[in-house]
């Protein structure tokens, strides 16, 4: 799907055709629709195409016409069973009078500059756009790791009335998601790095708080993932651990059982068997008596056991 959009009069403006100063929005495009821009840009094919490859890694990559930048971005993949987060390539490709974003999926990213969610946004200043992107991915994973972390607080709670493996597995979700995070964060800031160093994207006073807000965002995301992976971890360990204590008293507790509950099994095997002068065979109450004593006994093993934490 191939969208053009260009700023005239200071708000964004569907086009119907390319125009000089615009933006080009390129989302999960076919064969004809990638021939069709990269003849249009006089944009290598193999350039759009490594943004549509989720095994690509962040990078800038400098031609004698074009700039690419390629920078992994957060998506959200929960379902109503589990919560899951990864990323995904996005490309931006930058020539003389138009910039290109190239995507897999329709994203949150750039739909806030669609529906007019970002201030001071020009399609024509493509460096400043470029920056917006960035501050605004930065942003989106802020977001998804206060949800991690709220949601691991959730589960946290949870699982320490539980012994099943559902909340484990919730947790182990997020924690491969923190590691996809924190492995996307260190590559964009390798790209910021070697923006902020390359000479052909120009760079602007007026855009420098807003590369230095970019920087320090990222930066700031990618040590929260660092930390909420290792939180994460620490907690599984420290739940399997209990889980594993659980398990463990059970077994206790069940074998401790099964010994008392022996106790009347081995008398009455005693007293069951088919010779002469066995005791209180011929008393009365001699049932009784038996059952009394061994009473007495299965008490004194539990009082034994409970005195020793064993049961």
């Amino acid at each position: 799907m191939i969208r053009y959009y260009k700023t005239i009069d200071s708000k964004l403006e569907k086009l119907s055709f390319f125009e000089s100063g615009c933006w080009i929005n390129l989302v999960e495009p076919n064969q004809s629709e990638i021939n069709e821009i990269s003849e249009l840009l006089n944009v290598d094919i193999e350039d759009i195409k490594s943004a549509l490859d989720e095994e690509e890694r962040s990078r800038i990559d400098i031609e004698d016409n074009h700039t690419l930048i390629l920078i992994d971005i957060p998506v959200d993949e929960s379902d109503s069973n589990s919560s899951h987060y990864s990323t995904i390539p996005l490309g931006i490709i930058i020539v003389d009078d138009a910039i290109l974003t190239v995507c897999t999926a329709q994203t949150k990213i750039l739909n806030d500059f669609i529906v007019g969610h970002i201030k001071d946004f020009y399609t024509f200043k493509k460096t400043r756009f470029i920056l917006q992107i960035l501050h605004k991915n930065a942003s989106y994973y802020l977001h998804y790791l206060r949800k991690i972390n709220k949601m691991t607080t959730v589960i946290e709670r949870e699982i320490y009335n539980s012994m099943r493996n559902k909340e484990l597995i919730q947790l182990l979700e997020l924690e491969k998601s923190l590691v996809y995070f924190s492995t996307s964060l260190k590559a964009n800031e390798l790209v910021l790095n070697k923006m902020v160093r390359a000479t052909t994207i120009k760079k602007y006073p007026d855009d420098e708080d807003l590369l230095e807000d970019v920087v320090i965002e990222n930066r700031q995301a990618l040590e929260m993932a660092n930390i909420y992976g290792d939180i994460l971890s620490r907690i599984m360990d420290a739940f399997s651990a209990i889980i594993s204590n659980n398990q463990n008293n059970v077994m206790q507790f069940l074998t401790v059982v099964t010994l008392i509950f022996s106790i009347p099994t081995i008398i009455s095997g005693f007293f069951g068997m088919n010779v002469l002068d066995i005791p209180f065979a011929n008393t009365p109450n001699g049932f009784w008596v038996i059952l009394f004593i061994t009473t007495i006994i299965c008490l004194v093993v539990t009082a034994f056991m409970s005195r020793n934490k064993l049961l």
